[in-house]
């Protein structure tokens, strides 16, 4: 295709201009700095090229009959670091002027507005149904004013006067029924709903989540508007549960979150100010199913949130927690008062639902917040199990129901190989033990009494945790291990020491003189029984530590016996530091012979080698 010198020229001419149209926007935009700007980009720079000709033309390449206009950009184009913090001064400039001083003004406008027409009310200027009618007229105005504003790319500013002409409509709405007694309740109502739905429908259309949030401030506020003191809660509860769904669903055709936390505080609010009201027990049955549907909305909602691709996958599972937890106290509060077996079963119940939804599956694309979710309702099923147990039973019982509790779930964490479920089990079985040895401490028997039953229950739990933490062959498992045993050998050893002060104090303070016991005036007898008790003490402790270390040798266990060399020390200590200033001659004797002969024997049972010890290689001469 040939190109004529006519049309080569004024293929050059568009260029120019094309080039001078781009320099003066760069320039009108600051793209640029003046600086950087480059020679040959400026129109004049441009010389038209000789022009070739017919020959040169076709014998030359296509690309050479195109030679570039416009250099490489180099780094000396760029803008000066300057320039971002420019920006940064730029953006906070334009934020106050297009955000704050629009707020404040419009503050400002509603104060002077209010003023002027407090004064005309004030001087009989307006009646009540003219005050009505303005505030209906303003705020549908304002609303339909703040339309072209958006239309011209002014949102912020248009959302801002929505509010205000939806703030004057549910005010007059309020008054023209509280104040100035103009409309029924139930006009109002619907009047209210009608605002309500058509502030969502503007949400929806124009995919604004303000407004919605309007919508939902401004439904959750007419129960409160139109309130007359009167007990409705069949009405009110309906109405929110209504609500609540509404915000459900549409929560499943917007990624909004935040409606469902305004949506759960909206509900939550008004539940409490109704039941510290007018709850009573009549209102039980009525009370608890609400709640009940309310959790059940709530419950569902974290299930619509993994489907959302935006926000942070944490607001399922905190949403989550605080349904279940704020359903749990409020069904607390009622059943708790009638029947404490009730909300045990109440709690259980409510643990099973959390397994199933456990079980149920998300068709969701982020994988780990589905087993983030699934590990919630796993936790608050176990807690609300933990809980159940001390609500059900006492004294010992509880105790022992977390123990039990402990095992299984540790059971259940080595068949499915869940590390969070035994992190719960240990959490019960820490649980069981703190409680055993805070609280669990009167006896009325010795030896065969419910204290000694737990002990041996705490024992048996912690021995098969234990076993169940050593077959991780993991360090966390062997650290697991060696605690488990550790509290176990003390556990045993405080509940025969419990045991034996028991069995001296009874003979110490209980009965009289004709009973052969000792009372606490006859202070030489009392001195002797506890001379008595003591030598028990280090009689108890050597021969416990005498049994670990020979479990040590049969299991060639040398964590066993360092367990057994900790006891023997501090028996050594309190013989050599206490019994020697203390104890009676008799006792004294006996204690520093029983301690002698068992020391004897396990640096006998050493030196024979029986355990078959490595020992260090003596170093030859030289080495």
């Amino acid at each position: 295709m040939e190109i004529s010198e006519q049309d080569f020229k004024l293929l050059i001419e568009q260029v120019r201009e094309l080039t001078s149209r781009i320099h003066r926007l760069e320039a009108l935009l600051r793209v640029a700095s003046t600086e950087a700007d480059i020679p040959q980009s400026r129109p004049e720079a441009i010389q038209a090229p000789a022009v070739p000709s017919r020959q040169e033309r076709q014998t030359t390449a296509p690309s050479s009959l195109s030679p570039p206009i416009f250099p490489p950009a180099s780094s000396s184009s760029r803008p000066p670091l300057w320039s971002s913090s420019r920006m940064e001064n730029s953006d906070l400039e334009s934020r106050i002027g297009s955000h704050w001083l629009n707020r404040i003004g419009i503050a400002a406008v509603l104060i002077g507005v209010s003023y002027f027409l407090k004064y005309a009310f004030d001087n009989g200027w307006i009646g009540p149904t003219g005050r009505i009618a303005i505030g209906l007229i303003a705020g549908i105005a304002v609303v339909l004013w703040s339309e072209r504003f958006r239309i011209r790319g002014y949102k912020v500013f248009s959302y801002s006067l929505k509010a205000v002409g939806i703030g004057a409509l549910y005010l007059s709405l309020w008054a023209a029924f509280q104040v100035y007694h103009l409309m029924p309740s139930g006009v109002v109502f619907v009047c209210m709903l009608v605002v309500t739905g058509a502030t969502c429908a503007m949400a929806i259309t124009q995919d604004a989540e303000v407004l919605a949030v309007f919508a939902i401030t401004g439904g959750f506020s007419t129960p409160v508007l139109l309130s007359t003191g009167i007990n409705r809660e069949i009405a009110l509860f309906s109405y929110v549960l209504l609500l609540d769904l509404g915000i459900l669903t549409l929560v499943v055709f917007r990624p909004w979150r935040r409606l469902l936390w305004l949506g759960f505080a909206g509900t939550l609010l008004l539940y409490i100010g109704w039941n510290a009201e007018f709850y009573n027990r009549s209102h039980f049955e009525l009370t608890l199913t609400f709640a009940t549907l309310f959790f059940g909305v709530f419950a569902a909602a974290p299930l619509f949130m993994l489907r959302q691709e935006q926000g942070e996958g944490s607001i399922p599972l905190l949403f989550a927690l605080a349904n279940g937890v704020t359903y749990f106290f409020q069904a607390y509060a009622m059943i708790n008062e009638i029947s404490t077996t009730a909300m045990a079963w109440f709690s259980l119940a409510l643990a099973l639902i959390y397994l199933q939804l456990n079980r149920m599956r998300r068709k969701t694309a982020d994988g780990a917040a589905e087993r983030n979710l699934k590990m919630m309702h796993l936790a608050l099923a176990i807690g609300l199990i933990t809980v159940a147990i001390p609500i059900r039973l006492e004294a010992h019982w509880i105790t022992i129901g977390w123990l039990v509790e402990g095992a299984v779930l540790l059971r259940v964490s080595d068949r499915i190989k869940s590390d969070l479920l035994g992190v719960f089990a240990l959490a019960s079985i820490v649980l069981g033990v703190g409680r055993l040895l805070i609280f669990d401490i009167a006896s009325t028997r010795l030896i065969f009494n419910m204290r000694m039953a737990v002990y041996a229950i705490a024992v048996a739990v912690l021995a098969f945790t234990a076993h169940i933490a050593s077959k991780r062959k993991t360090e966390d498992g062997r650290t697991i291990a060696a605690l488990a045993v550790i509290t176990m050998n003390a556990l045993a050893l405080i509940a025969l020491t419990r045991e034996i002060t028991d069995y001296y104090f009874k003979q110490m303070y209980a009965g009289g003189p004709a009973s052969g016991n000792w009372r606490a005036q006859q202070w030489s007898q009392v001195r002797s029984v506890e001379i008595t008790r003591d030598f028990s003490y280090s009689a108890l402790w050597m021969a416990y530590g005498a049994m670990l270390m020979i479990v040590g040798f049969w299991r060639s266990s040398a964590f066993v016996r360092w367990q057994a060399l900790v006891l023997i020390a501090a028996t050594t200590a309190k013989v050599f530091i206490y019994d020697t200033s203390q104890l009676d001659h008799v006792y004294r004797i006996l204690s520093f012979i029983a301690l002698g002969v068992l020391l004897l024997a396990v640096s006998f049972a050493y030196q024979r080698d029986w355990l078959k010890l490595p020992t260090r290689k003596t170093p030859e001469a030289g080495d």
